[in-house]
């Protein structure tokens, strides 16, 4: 066990441990952030203000600007990359909202909700192409390159989800590959758009792709364990299974049954998921196959492999982040 694994396991860890070697280039980071979100529409310019407003965590931002100072001192082009991170995940959760129907967003109501369906597809928009902008203007084609791969890979794991979805026959392997595209990506994204930015070497960014795939694995299958044991997690216990999202836990314990109790339980999902006698009834289930348990070992396997890939590289300040990042996702109950 690593000096900041065993950390992690005698203290709680809070982000401001997290974001401190890039405490300064945060602040440079959110106006810039604030700048780029601009427009001479008054609607737009309205909702964008409510966007800035809204802000979440910006882990995005920090992981990419700690990965930036893991190779060296931080630039201009970080600053650009770690705006474009942020840029892009917002828009992306703006659609989000829209496919899904969602109301709520960050403990606010959401654009879909407050200004309706088209407004927040076109606000979505909006930002898609402000960000992408904003790697042109500054000739950072890399980092449009990087961010572009991302963008991808996030559509087509939600619409590979979204197949699965009316079926409710995901295997854990195409689990994986949804999580990955739709969820880790942007975080790998964000890896190695943040060490791009520093070095000029396509080896080590394949090889922080792959190590920020893992940091982003490790952050969904937390999310969904989130869903059957979190406490003021921010969102209701059982809204995966309400909304018949099938994942790591549920996939699992499925596996260990037999044709007549996977039948019943899907059955359930199926057509009763709004039900909160449903709900508890998939939860005892996952529970009593063991699938939470399965899960974190999962997570834990990720998070493992994350940091061997971290050690690989010169300790610093940045480094230690990053793992207390690591172990901040993974342990986090929200």
């Amino acid at each position: 066990m690593s000096e900041l694994q065993l950390e992690s396991s005698t203290k709680t860890l809070k982000l401001e441990q997290i974001i401190a070697p890039v405490k300064e280039e945060l602040v440079t980071f959110n106006k810039a952030y604030k700048k780029t979100l601009n427009s001479e529409v008054p609607l737009m310019h309205t909702i964008l203000k409510y966007v800035v407003k809204s802000k979440g965590k910006q882990i995005r931002p920090t992981i990419t600007l700690l990965f930036a100072k893991l190779f060296g001192q931080t630039n201009e082009s970080s600053i650009n990359a770690a705006t474009l991170s942020e840029i892009l995940h917002t828009a992306t959760l703006v659609h989000d909202d829209v496919v899904d129907e969602s109301i709520e967003r960050r403990g606010m109501f959401s654009i879909k909700a407050l200004w309706k369906n088209k407004a927040a597809v076109l606000v979505g928009d909006f930002m898609l192409s402000r960000g992408f902008l904003l790697a042109l203007d500054h000739e950072e084609y890399n980092l449009l390159q990087i961010f572009s791969k991302a963008v991808k890979q996030m559509a087509e794991g939600e619409l590979l989800q979204l197949k699965k979805a009316r079926r409710l026959d995901i295997t854990e392997q195409v689990y994986f590959d949804v999580i990955r595209q739709k969820t880790a990506s942007m975080i790998a994204a964000c890896c190695t758009a943040g060490a791009a930015s520093i070095i000029k070497d396509k080896k080590t960014e394949a090889d922080i792709w792959t190590l920020g795939e893992k940091i982003g694995m490790c952050f969904q299958i937390k999310d969904d364990l989130l869903d059957y044991n979190g406490k003021d997690s921010g969102k209701p216990k059982g809204n995966d299974i309400k909304e018949k999202k099938m994942t790591l836990p549920l996939i699992y314990a499925l596996s260990q049954s037999g044709f007549f109790e996977k039948r019943k339980i899907i059955h359930a999902i199926k057509n009763r998921s709004e039900q909160a006698a449903t709900r508890k009834l998939v939860m005892d289930f996952v529970d009593k196959k063991a699938g939470i348990e399965y899960a974190k070992k999962a997570m834990l396997k990720l998070k493992t492999e994350a940091i061997e890939m971290l050690h690989a590289y010169p300790r610093n300040e940045a480094r230690d982040a990053i793992e207390r990042l690591i172990n901040f996702i993974t342990t986090r109950t929200k």
